[in-house]
């Protein structure tokens, strides 16, 4: 189960719009195959999309699942991710109203909503995207060996684009006849392709083996593989940047940073060092000091989301000017430059 390109798709969202929680259905209002017909959030209803994302997309934004149910939906995307995984007893009336509607269930929360419910209908279902894969092992440094080449995002911070880079590289890729594929790390990057794994479910022992697993299973069918990174070296609470530099074997890594950001968000005893410093950390941290070759940051994604376009290509030239590295907002200008980097 998953989602298809047939599938008609609405997106709780509530309090994500505009607020922190929303990075997974956000995404998929940006890259998800399925057509959208309907954004939840009773804060923004019936504001514009467009306005309040930058995502171009005429979709209407209503209060309630009741509302959406207008537009023929057959699948509700759990698109919301509260602070500690929980959701309010009135988001919850939501979801219950949604199954008692007949939607399917695409649930990207900590929580599994599989057995909650009782007997669903004929060709309902309810995917639980966070699992652990089956016949785990730990890393072994096989990734190694393998002939194509594989490029993971690395970050200065948790949810700053990571996902965004590696999709938009994939697909310039792609556009260039390239063999490649997008391998997810996250709930939202499943949710886009409908196949990797959620690191976040698996035990810290066999995270890099569960990498490590997904590089080995793609290889053969591809020339590139685009590694979606998670968390990031500098954050204290992240546990998941170092099993996807060892299980993937990186051939490169892009480093990826928010324009202007000077601290660790909601931590800001914690400061982003110097983004030279940054590049060092995570060439020396791959490399192992040498003990897994040599493994460069080729390339900077500058997140200007937050900036106009000026302001964005100053930014971006600063960063290239700091780092010698080409740079530039992939989202926003396309990731051409930088996969000419990447290949090489």
């Amino acid at each position: 189960m998953r989602i298809v390109a047939q599938n008609r798709v609405a997106i709780l969202l509530h309090e994500g719009i505009r607020g922190t929680h929303g990075k997974t259905g956000l995404a998929y209002l940006r890259y998800g195959e399925a057509t959208v017909v309907a954004a939840i959030d009773a804060q923004c209803a019936g504001e514009s999309l467009a306005a309040l994302t930058g995502i171009e997309k005429d979709i209407p934004i209503v209060g309630n699942v009741t509302e959406a149910l207008r537009y023929n939906p057959d699948v509700l995307l759990i698109g919301i991710a509260p602070s500690g995984g929980a959701l309010p007893d009135a988001w919850w009336e939501e979801i219950k109203c949604g199954i008692a509607a007949g939607l399917s269930i695409a649930n990207g929360l900590h929580t599994p909503m599989a057995n909650r419910f009782g007997q669903l209908r004929e060709g309902q279902w309810i995917w639980d995207i966070r699992q652990e894969p089956k016949e785990l092992h730990i890393g072994q440094g096989k990734a190694r060996s393998l002939l194509g080449k594989r490029i993971l995002t690395v970050g200065t911070d948790m949810a700053i684009g990571k996902m965004s880079t590696s999709i938009e590289l994939n697909r310039a890729a792609q556009k260039r006849g390239i063999k490649s594929k997008f391998l997810a790390t996250g709930q939202g990057g499943l949710t886009i392709a409908g196949d990797g794994i959620a690191l976040d479910a698996v035990r810290v022992d066999f995270a890099a083996g569960a990498v490590e697993q997904m590089v080995l299973d793609w290889e053969d069918e591809h020339e590139v593989l685009f590694i979606e990174g998670q968390g990031s070296l500098l954050h204290p609470g992240s546990t998941a940047t170092l099993p996807l530099i060892r299980g993937s074997q990186p051939t490169g890594l892009v480093l990826v940073h928010r324009a202007g950001q000077k601290h660790i968000r909601d931590l800001p005893d914690i400061l982003i060092p110097p983004l030279t410093e940054v590049v060092k950390l995570y060439e020396m941290v791959a490399s192992a000091a040498g003990a897994f070759g040599q493994v460069k940051v080729k390339a900077i994604a500058l997140n200007t989301s937050h900036l106009d376009a000026e302001a964005a290509q100053e930014a971006i030239e600063r960063v290239k000017q700091e780092t010698g590295l080409p740079c530039t907002d992939v989202v926003r200008f396309g990731a051409d430059s930088l996969l000419d980097r990447v290949l090489v």
